[in-house]
């Protein structure tokens, strides 16, 4: 893989983890009803699942969810269901109410975060459509195990970093008395 096709490879997958979407939400419930902490272990967790799916498409294996059609709704009525289930959650959560104790990096806390980050992304199958259209451009019959591995890894660390930074800037003091305010529809 030439430095040319990696740093186009680094761009769409920029934008792929810029773009809006159920992701950026998980992360920032996580941080303004957690803390930054929470925020970033949900940043790292979604960006196990989107490694683990840039592995699976760049190995081939992504193929099969869009080769067995049942595969794929069973996927994508899972993570409509998760998605489901968190809204819910989070509206019957109600207004935030400040509380130290509820702020502070517990187990359980970390546990549930870093849960919805995973679940969020392992459960898109569209995830998979995706990697499959990015790497069908870069991944060819003659691309090393070595080059499959950056391209995945590549993926996982952009996802990774762009998430820990969404939680570090939305968990500044300032801007997080705003979302605060607003944490029961975040």
């Amino acid at each position: 893989m030439t430095l040319i096709n990696w740093l186009s490879l680094v761009a769409v997958c920029s934008l792929g983890a810029m773009s809006p979407g159920p992701s950026l939400a998980v992360v920032i419930k996580h941080t303004v009803n957690g803390s930054r902490l929470h925020g970033v272990a949900t940043a790292w967790a979604h960006a196990l699942g989107i490694g683990l799916y840039a592995c699976l498409t760049v190995f081939g294996l992504a193929v099969l969810l869009t080769r067995h059609p049942a595969l794929f709704q069973l996927v994508t009525w899972a993570g409509a269901g998760y998605l489901a289930w968190l809204g819910v959650k989070s509206l019957r959560a109600g207004r935030y109410k400040p509380d130290p104790k509820a702020a502070s990096a517990t187990a359980g806390g970390l546990a549930d975060a870093a849960r919805d980050g995973a679940m969020i992304s392992v459960l898109n199958p569209k995830i998979a459509l995706f990697f499959i259209a990015l790497f069908s451009q870069f991944v060819s019959v003659d691309s090393s195990t070595p080059e499959r591995w950056l391209m995945a890894a590549t993926a996982f660390v952009i996802d990774g970093s762009w998430y820990s930074i969404v939680a570090i800037v939305l968990s500044q003091a300032a801007i997080l008395a705003r979302f605060r305010a607003n944490g029961h529809w975040v």
